[in-house]
């Protein structure tokens, strides 16, 4: 028996989809969903057609973390699966997500495998890092078929679909709610991994992830959110007093000077001094461990998966 949370935010045919995926699973579990202040009747839709999920319902609509952390809270199970609600997953799923925890009491966290529409291209295989703290989702864009390889190292799942001890969870501490949707799950992915918990893929947990539907693919909205999240991050890790600090300045004048380039605004640059205004009074984080970070990603690298988020459709 494992816990399903899902945070609901409109498009409800999103899910729906999700739901009728989850009740063709092979395995028990209790499906926990999130209204987060929805006005479209979400909840109503849910009780008429899922009568078997829980329903936890925000009177507003909440950061996504905030309505993640409550339904998490509403569950008992030893493992919780974080679900977008635009996934759908294979009806053998859950129950490979969840059985390498069965093998590893250290094993805090598990990364499914995440398809495309179509299943021709990864959307992520977790997610991996460079010394910068740069998150990417990894081997993205790549044929199902490589998801087997080790590299580049994996450092956490994508929280668009994850499964987490729950003793982990609380002791970290679950998602930060300081920030904003973007980089939350790379950031409880450092905390597990500084709390000394390891991380695993189940490359054959297989779920298709739809992308994007909350934001839209590049919208100044969503650019702005990300460069939220990441200066964010930046700042609770010291990322700018750690020896990375020049390549890390580097990095975002590329990447900022990029996107304003190619969209025309400044919303990754208005949303970085955003998120850096906002870390202020935020508590200090320990640097994550060697092993949590690939130390291979170098800056051209860096650069080029950057480069990849604005030429392939990015998950939110």
């Amino acid at each position: 028996m494992v816990d399903v949370a899902i945070v609901a935010y409109r498009h409800w045919e999103l899910t729906q989809s999700c739901l009728e995926h989850l009740r063709r699973q092979s395995i028990a579990h209790r499906v926990i969903v999130c209204d987060n202040g929805c006005d479209q009747g979400t909840s109503e839709r849910l009780r008429e057609g899922y009568p078997e999920a829980t329903i936890v319902r925000n009177e507003r609509n909440l950061r996504n973390q905030v309505a993640c952390n409550a339904a998490v809270a509403a569950g008992r199970e030893e493992i919780v699966v974080v679900l977008n609600n635009d996934i759908d997953a294979r009806p053998d799923f859950l129950e490979r997500l969840a059985a390498p925890f069965a093998a590893n009491s250290r094993l805090g966290s598990v990364a499914p495998l995440l398809l495309r529409p179509g299943e021709e291209q990864i959307d992520s295989a977790g997610l991996a890092a460079d010394r910068t703290l740069s998150a990417f989702a990894r081997l993205k864009g790549r044929p199902p078929g490589e998801a087997q390889g080790e590299e580049p190292v994996l450092a956490g799942p994508d929280a668009a679909a994850a499964a987490y001890r729950r003793v982990a969870w609380v002791q970290v501490g679950g998602m930060e709610e300081s920030s904003f949707g973007y980089m939350t799950d790379f950031d409880i992915a450092l905390r597990l991994r500084a709390a000394g918990w390891e991380t695993a893929l189940a490359p054959d947990a297989i779920a298709v992830h739809v992308g994007s539907a909350t934001y839209g693919h590049r919208s100044a909205q969503q650019r702005r959110m990300a460069g939220f999240g990441r200066a964010h991050l930046m700042r609770r890790y010291n990322v700018l007093r750690s020896p990375m600090a020049p390549r890390a300045l580097a990095t975002e004048a590329v990447v900022v000077a990029g996107d304003i380039l190619l969209s025309r605004d400044a919303a990754a640059l208005a949303g970085r001094i955003a998120g850096w205004r906002a870390a202020a009074d935020c508590a200090r984080l320990p640097w994550p461990p060697p092993q949590a970070l690939d130390a291979r990603i170098g800056f051209i690298d860096s650069l080029r998966l950057r480069r990849d988020i604005y030429l392939r459709p990015s998950s939110p």
